[in-house]
C-alpha cells in the first residue's frame, strides 16, 4: 500500500502499526510467534507492523489476544477507524460550497444527546442568528475561494441548529470572553447576535458559561472543540477538520473541557459579561 497523500493520515497509520509493534515486543514474541497464534501469515505480521497493510478490526483483535492486550483493543480499533475521512481538508469539504457542509452533520446532531462546546474564536454556530451567520460564512467562503452560496449555508445551519429547541437534548458551552467582544460583524448584527445568546442562556436545556478575561484558569485557550455524547470529538484548525473517535482521546478532550468549565463564570455573572459585551459597542 503506497503513502496516504495526507501527511497527518500517513502519520496516524504509522502511529498505529508503531503501537502494535509495541504490544508485540511487550508480549515477548516474535513476529512468526504472533502470525502462529492468529493464523496467518508471518508476512502479514511484517506488512501490519510497517504500515505496509492496514489491518481490519479483526486483525486487531487477534493481535491483542495473542500478545495478552485485550484491554487495549477498543483503543486501537478507534485509531483504527480513523481514515482519511477522520482529517479532511477544508477546499476538499467546501469544494461544492458551504450548504452542504452545514447539512453534512445533520444526522449526527439528531443522534446526539449531549453536546459539549467550546469556543475560543467565534459564537458557537448552534446560538448564531442568521445576521452574524451570514457574516461569518461570507468571510469564510472569500476567505477560501468557495461558491458563493451563503444564503443557503445560513438556512442550512438555521435548520440544523433547531436541534436546540429538542428539550430532550442537552447542550453545555463555554465561551472565552472574547467571543462576545471580536467584531465579526457590524455593530447592529453583533448587537442582535448578543442579545440573542441572552435569551438563549434562559433555555432549561441549554448550560452557557463564559470565561472571563481576568479568571485564574488551570486550562490555557485552546482551539474549538464539540464533543458528542461520549463517541467522538470534532476538532478544526485553519486548514482541516478532523474527528476524533479514540476512547483516549475523547477522555482528553473531556477532561480539558472540565477544566475550561470550572473557569467559566456561569448565570448572573456570565449574563453580566454578555451585557457588558452589548454595552461596549454603542
Amino acid at each position: 500500500m503506497p503513502p496516504h497523500p495526507s501527511s497527518s493520515v500517513q502519520k496516524a497509520r504509522e502511529d498505529l502499526a508503531g503501537r502494535l509493534r509495541e504490544i508485540r515486543r511487550d508480549a515477548g514474541i516474535t513476529g512468526r510467534e504472533l502470525a502462529v497464534r492468529c493464523g496467518w501469515s508471518e508476512s502479514k505480521s511484517s506488512r501490519i507492523e510497517n504500515a505496509k497493510t492496514p489491518p481490519s478490526d479483526a486483525d486487531i483483535r487477534a493481535w491483542c489476544r495473542a500478545c495478552g492486550a485485550e484491554d487495549q483493543t477498543s483503543d486501537l480499533i478507534a485509531v483504527n477507524r480513523q481514515s482519511a475521512d477522520a482529517h479532511v481538508q477544508w477546499r476538499r469539504l467546501q469544494r461544492s460550497g458551504l450548504r452542504r457542509l452545514q447539512e453534512s452533520t445533520g444526522d449526527l446532531y439528531q443522534q446526539t444527546n449531549v453536546f459539549r462546546v467550546y469556543v475560543s474564536d467565534v459564537i458557537p454556530g448552534f446560538l448564531q442568528t442568521p445576521g452574524y451567520a451570514t457574516a461569518l460564512l461570507s468571510s469564510i467562503a472569500d476567505f477560501r475561494g468557495t461558491p458563493d452560496d451563503v444564503s443557503d449555508a445560513v438556512a442550512a445551519r438555521m435548520r440544523r441548529n433547531a436541534v436546540l429547541g429538542n428539550c430532550a437534548r442537552r447542550f453545555s458551552f463555554v465561551l472565552e470572553e472574547s467571543v462576545l467582544r471580536y467584531r465579526i460583524c457590524g455593530a447592529d448584527t453583533m448587537a442582535a447576535q448578543l442579545g440573542h445568546l441572552l435569551g438563549v442562556m434562559d433555555l432549561q436545556n441549554v448550560a452557557v458559561g463564559v470565561i472571563p478575561f481576568s479568571a485564574e484558569r488551570t486550562a490555557w485557550p485552546m482551539p474549538t472543540f464539540t464533543i458528542f455524547d461520549d463517541t467522538r470529538v470534532h476538532a478544526d484548525t485553519l486548514d482541516a477538520a478532523s474527528t476524533l473517535t479514540q476512547p483516549s482521546q475523547i477522555e482528553l478532550y473531556a477532561r480539558a473541557f472540565e477544566r475550561l468549565s470550572q473557569a467559566a463564570a456561569r448565570g448572573a455573572a456570565a449574563r453580566s459579561l454578555v451585557v457588558s459585551a452589548l454595552a461596549s459597542l454603542d
